[in-house]
């Protein structure tokens, strides 16, 4: 094995031990809330919520995307729905009080969020835009969101998502 200066050796191995804290989970930690981490390997060329389900181990419509919205009315807001839905876009702005929304283009993402896509979260953004959740989500005991990067999710129980994201459930997923 070649020599590694130790500080190198340390990062690796803090890096291999660790999974990587993101802002989302320092906020669930300093919250005393409950969550558990799983990692996956990420495809850049396939970042679909329901891939993600699968290399994870659960149900698509137990694991949920986080979409940034903006109505014309109210401005931006997050979406959270089940991987195997779409988000109603006439629906969400009817629970935000707009008369219609539209996604925000995926090269915003990160300067309104913090997040790039494959990794937004509603957990630790870098603002606190309203949260609008899918009916769907108090159905399960446990639900997975990004925790904040590509390739770790968090699982966590949705009465604990609700409260700390202050999300209003609506009815706003649709089948594919």
């Amino acid at each position: 094995m070649p020599w590694v200066p130790p500080f190198e050796r340390l990062k690796f191995r803090s890096e291999a031990t660790k999974p990587m804290k993101t802002n989302a989970v320092r906020l669930l930690e300093s919250l005393g809330v409950h969550y558990e981490l799983r990692e996956y390997t990420v495809d850049p060329e396939d970042l679909a919520a329901e891939t993600v389900a699968a290399k994870i181990g659960m149900p698509p419509e137990q694991v949920f995307k986080t979409l940034l919205a903006r109505g014309d009315r109210n401005g931006l807001c997050f979406a959270v729905v089940p991987a195997n839905t779409e988000l109603d876009l006439k629906a969400l702005a009817a629970a935000a009080g707009d008369r219609k929304t539209e996604l925000v283009p995926v090269k915003e993402l990160q300067a309104l969020t913090g997040y790039i896509r494959g990794g937004v979260t509603v957990l630790g953004a870098k603002k606190a835009f309203p949260v609008f959740a899918d009916e769907t989500i108090q159905l399960w005991d446990s639900i997975s969101v990004s925790a904040g990067v590509r390739g770790t999710q968090m699982i966590l129980r949705p009465e604990d998502y609700l409260h700390v994201t202050k999300a209003v459930m609506a009815d706003i997923a649709r089948s594919k």
